[in-house]
């Protein structure tokens, strides 16, 4: 990682000169201006950009279905019958997980619902959800609507991890001294690991750890950590993991989701969940009179067999994935959003400052650059100049250099933009 960066467009094309990845910037579809240029596209965090092999991998499907028909099932290039099987492995790689352990499957919305259907069983006593104040709005519903189901008042049933007004930020010590307050009354634990809107990265593994000595279920959102940071599910040993793939993994809109359920979890047919076919015995699914059999590990929670279509892009991403290696791209990440933080200190603008920790260990790509005064009149500004980014209310513009795709002049090019704004 270099120690030093200098504030000159040379020095950014030095910094694309040396970067192992930015042949795969080629590899994808960079979204083109009215005068023809290429779009400063930083929202990654909110929708990858297409990888160009994506529209191979999804006609190979079409070209197989208009063939064959029903017997692509079987006979296609790759059959679908198994083919969330073949996502597994590198999945599987990128949450840091056994592939047993991981399954794409459905939404992202709808596998928090099914992990909350079998690792939220609510007692007299043990009752309550823990989820950080500001989480994404998906989670706050669906986790409201859980402690409905089982007749819970959420205003009862449901404890805010919240940030701290002099940072932004939300303290480990807080959700300890709300587990030592409340810890026998809670039963699960169900953070978003990389929050949405201020970019931090919670330390997992010491929320799993704190929830866990106290016989609490833990389980985390990775919508804007899966691809973006490594968050070594296994190892951390959390209970269950959901994620999108339409960010940083670069699926297409409302793509399928990822799911994991440690393997402790496997084997254990007593777990209540919401069952389909999928999920059944695959010796046996075609055999239609017999009793639901699960399928050991994360499989096992599956309902409906799966859109083709969504899973050829998923593993097209998958592809480039894997050629790049993350850790090579967790790397850069850490370079480039380390530049560009760098570059907005130097603007030394007091109307501008970034809320995301400054520790790079703490988030992944994303800084969320709050803006005082707001009125929303500076992001419309930096998208007239050609910067696709992301507002979020009340006063934060979310930048996200993707490391696959970004290069080093699309940040400095970005902050010079930013500056003149000013």
């Amino acid at each position: 990682m270099i120690a030093t960066f200098q504030n000159t467009r040379e020095f950014a094309k030095e910094l694309d000169a040396k970067d192992s990845l930015q042949k795969y910037r080629q590899a994808f579809h960079i979204p083109l201006q009215k005068n023809g240029d290429e779009h400063i596209y930083l929202c990654g965090n909110s929708l990858g950009l297409q990888p160009k092999l994506t529209q191979e991998y999804i006609q190979q499907e079409l070209t197989d279905w208009a063939n064959l028909g029903v017997e692509g099932h079987t006979d296609a290039k790759h059959p679908w019958m198994p083919y969330h099987e073949f996502l597994s492995e590198a999945m599987a790689k990128i949450v840091g997980a056994k592939p047993q352990e991981v399954v794409v499957m459905n939404t992202l919305t709808t596998n928090l619902h099914l992990m909350m259907v079998s690792f939220f069983q609510p007692t007299a006593k043990r009752y309550k959800i823990v989820i950080e104040a500001d989480a994404f709005p998906s989670d706050k519903y669906a986790v409201e609507s859980q402690l409905k189901f089982h007749n819970i008042d959420p205003k009862d049933g449901l404890i805010l991890w919240k940030p701290r007004a002099e940072d932004n930020l939300c303290h480990l010590a807080d959700l300890e001294k709300i587990i030592q307050d409340q810890g026998d009354e809670i039963a699960l634990l169900m953070i978003g690991n990389t929050n949405y809107y201020s970019g931090q990265f919670y330390d997992m593994e010491k929320i799993t750890q704190l929830g866990h000595e106290n016989g609490i279920v833990v389980g985390f959102d990775l919508a804007h950590g899966a691809g973006n940071i490594q968050p070594n599910l296994h190892d951390v040993g959390a209970d269950f993991a959901v994620w999108c793939t339409y960010k940083y993994l670069n699926s297409g809109p409302g793509s399928l989701g990822g799911c994991f359920v440690h393997e402790r979890h496997a084997h254990n047919k007593n777990l209540k969940r919401f069952v389909g076919w999928w999920g059944h015995n695959k010796d046996t699914r075609f055999n239609m009179r017999q009793e639901f059999d699960p399928i050991p590990g994360a499989e096992g929670w599956q309902l409906s067999n799966p859109p083709i279509l969504s899973m050829a892009a998923i593993r097209a991403s998958l592809a480039v994935f894997e050629d790049a290696g993350f850790e090579n791209i967790r790397a850069k990440s850490e370079q480039i959003t380390g530049y560009l933080e760098y570059l907005i200190d130097e603007i030394n603008n007091d109307k501008i400052h970034i809320i995301t920790p400054r520790n790079p260990s703490e988030r992944g790509c994303q800084l969320s650059i709050q803006v005082k005064d707001a009125d929303k009149a500076l992001f419309d500004a930096l998208t007239q100049k050609g910067v696709i980014a992301d507002w979020r209310e009340p006063d934060v513009i979310r930048v996200a250099p993707a490391p696959l795709y970004n290069s080093y002049q699309d940040v400095f090019n970005f902050v010079e933009i930013l500056k003149s704004l000013l």
